[in-house]
This record gives structure tokens, C-alpha cells and sequence, in this order.
């Protein structure tokens, strides 16, 4: 049985695919609230989905029971769909791939990745992530990522990433990429990992208006800013109320400026 399935086939006019996975490379959920927002505010339609039978241990991420409409029970099971969101005032269009981090069978999810990319003749793979550092929760938010393409770190301004250790999927959709030479960019917010809190509407924010500022999107940001306006006040709050964490922020501060 093949994994990938397609509810409908849109034309689609030189898409990009945007890519976020819940899990391991998610801090703060910031990554897939960015495209939940995309995905919104564009009025995304799912058209196609990978069925996670063979890549999803059930056991350690459960389907969930809702009611319906009609108060019957349903099962909702885990998967990774995806939208299609027609570019506003562009040439262009994007799909939005939103889901879970597979637990399983890895390399054949990332091939199926690959084929969904090839039968939408997306130009381009984006993903985007988040992880924790040992960053000043007052400052904005710091952006790393790797491309395969050198002039789209620069316009970006990106500060390339030197993270060497386990790896998610997204690393093994980056490598996949690199090796089959599909145009790829990955974008990761950098959170403070003494405030692990989710979501962090700051590194959806930081996502957003990086992600508006390169595809030219014009997505009204309004509502997360002030989302992670109201974050940033209770977080200034629960900062200095505890004397140990304020401490350690101030050590912080005292190495960024040594440096």
C-alpha cells in the first residue's frame, strides 16, 4: 500500500514546500504554530497526506477520540498532510506540510518526502525548527539555518548552523536533499533553555517574519505579535520573581558582553 495519498491535485505554479514537524525539533511548538498560522491565514486546503501506519508507533503517540457533529465517536490518527496555499500577490504557490515527527522507518519516510516534492514540481524543500540554546530571553530571537544554496544564507542573513550530535528528521530531509540535489532551505529559531516553555509565540514570530520577508508573503503578523508581547510580560514576570533564574540571566548578559 503506498503511504502517500492525494484527496485532490491542484495546479500549482512553481510551489515551494514548507515542511514542519512536531516533536524533537519543535521548542516551544514554534515551528508548527508558524505554519498553522501560514496555513490560516492563507486558507489552506488539504489535499494530500502520508498514512502513518507505517511510520507512527501508536503506542507512544496515541489516536484520540473526539465527537462529532452528530456526538458519534471518532478516531483521529496521527499523520502528516498537507495544504495548498495560493500565493497572495505572487507568481506562486506554497504547500504547507504539517505533522508529527515519524517515529519510525526514517529513510523510507524521507524517500516518500522526496517523491510527494517530485509529483508537485516543488522548486524548493523549506523546513523550519526550533531548538534550546543558552540565549537572553530579552533579545530578539536568533535565527540559524543551512541551505543549499550559499546566496540564500546571505540574503537571508542567516548565521549558519555548527550543531554537531543527534539529529532529527529534519536533518535526515536535509541530507536527503543535499545528496539529490533538490533546492533546500532549513530555518531554525533559537529559544533560551531555562524558559522551556510551549508554545513560545517569540520563535513562531521570529519564523513568521522571516519566512514573510524572503517569499515576499503578505501575512498579517498583528495577532502574534501580540501574542508574544503578552509572553514576553509574563515571562519578564516569572523572571524576576525567581532569584535563581534571574541570577543565571544576569550571568548571561555578563558573558554576551565579555565576548
Amino acid at each position: 500500500m503506498d503511504p502517500l495519498s492525494f484527496d485532490s491535485r491542484p495546479t500549482l505554479q512553481r510551489p515551494t514546500l514548507v515542511l514542519a514537524f512536531a516533536g524533537w525539533s519543535d521548542a516551544g511548538a514554534s515551528a508548527t504554530t508558524a505554519l498553522r498560522y501560514l496555513v490560516d491565514n492563507l486558507m489552506g486546503k488539504k489535499f494530500a497526506s502520508i498514512d502513518p501506519e507505517e511510520f507512527y508507533d501508536f503506542y507512544r503517540q496515541r489516536p484520540v477520540v473526539r465527537l462529532n457533529d452528530a456526538k458519534v465517536r471518532e478516531i483521529h490518527w496521527p499523520s502528516f498532510d498537507f495544504y495548498h496555499g495560493a500565493g497572495i500577490g505572487l507568481e506562486k504557490d506554497f504547500i504547507f506540510g504539517i505533522g508529527a515527527e515519524p517515529h519510525l522507518r526514517w529513510r523510507t519516510f524521507t524517500e516518500t518526502m522526496l517523491r510527494f516534492a517530485r509529483e508537485c514540481d516543488a522548486e524548493m524543500i523549506v523546513t523550519l525548527g526550533a531548538y534550546l540554546d543558552e540565549v537572553l530571553y530579552t533579545r530578539p530571537v536568533p535565527l540559524t539555518g543551512y541551505s543549499t544554496d550559499p546566496k540564500l544564507m546571505d540574503e537571508l542573513d542567516l548565521t549558519p548552523s555548527r550543531y554537531q550530535g543527534p539529529t532529527g528528521i529534519v536533518g535526515v530531509l536535509t541530507d536527503a536533499c543535499r545528496q539529490n540535489n533538490v533546492a533546500n532551505l532549513s530555518l531554525w529559531a533559537s529559544l533560551p533553555h531555562y524558559l522551556n516553555v510551549s508554545p513560545n509565540p517569540r520563535g513562531s514570530l521570529a519564523l513568521l517574519l522571516r519566512m514573510n520577508q524572503w517569499l515576499g508573503l503578505r501575512v498579517d503578523t498583528t495577532p502574534m505579535e501580540r501574542a508574544a508581547a503578552d509572553f514576553q510580560a509574563k515571562i519578564n514576570e516569572a523572571v524576576n520573581a525567581d532569584a535563581k533564574l534571574s541570577a543565571y540571566v544576569r550571568e548571561l548578559k555578563k558573558r554576551e558582553f565579555e565576548q
